[in-house]
């Protein structure tokens, strides 16, 4: 059972998002806050595997509290859902640890499946966001996912397709159907990639791929 925290100043969104997760047999709704203090306090008490979180809220906004949340809890999951798909609230949220990104007009079904990837160690960009942000990291120059670690040539074949699927926004579940593995099997090479270039998510691996392959 997936434990969720969901974060939102408006009661309809939580509500709606309440009736949605609990329609499966595989989420759970611990808890509902309505700002960021509330999550920071409800993320404390409750422990939720994956906190569903608003970005504009009063008081405390969601890129102040999912960065306290992961300051105390460096292993905490936050998935942000919110109304604004532009790089003024992407890239702050990204920088504050979230680990995905979707707008609240994202269907049923697929914001179902993004929460049982991200739980499952994916980070969550469409691949036109992905693209997004490699870009502005090619473009301000950034080195040190690039310059950490080994060259493409040092990777295996396997772990060079492996990198060239992530590097297209491809999820774990995607891989592995792509190159006929199991799932575990594709995390042990994400794994491996990541000791390999220094590149510590899944952003900067394709990041590395967009320089380097």
């Amino acid at each position: 059972m997936i434990r969720l925290l969901i974060v939102d100043d408006q009661r309809l969104v939580r509500a709606g998002l309440r009736m949605l997760c609990e329609s499966t047999q595989d989420l759970e709704v611990v808890g509902e806050a309505s700002n960021g203090v509330e999550a920071i306090r409800l993320a404390a008490e409750l422990s939720p595997d994956l906190i569903l979180m608003d970005l504009r809220m009063p008081g405390l906004d969601g890129i102040e509290a999912t960065r306290q949340i992961l300051s105390s809890r460096p292993g905490a999951k936050v998935l942000v859902l919110t109304t604004f798909d532009d790089d003024e609230h992407l890239y702050p949220a990204l920088a504050a640890g979230a680990v995905g990104f979707l707008v609240k007009d994202t269907a049923p079904a697929d914001l179902l499946s993004a929460i049982r990837r991200v739980v499952d160690g994916d980070m969550l960009f469409s691949p036109a966001l992905l693209r997004r942000l490699v870009d502005r990291a090619l473009e301000a120059g950034r080195q040190d996912a690039e310059d950490t670690g080994t060259g493409t040539a040092a990777l295996t074949a396997r772990e060079r397709e492996v990198l060239a699927l992530v590097g297209e926004g491809l999820s774990n579940q995607e891989i592995a159907d792509r190159v006929h593995l199991g799932v575990t099997t594709v995390k042990t090479h994400i794994a491996n990639l990541m000791d390999k270039t220094g590149c510590d998510n899944r952003v900067r691996l394709a990041v590395y791929w967009h320089k380097r392959g």
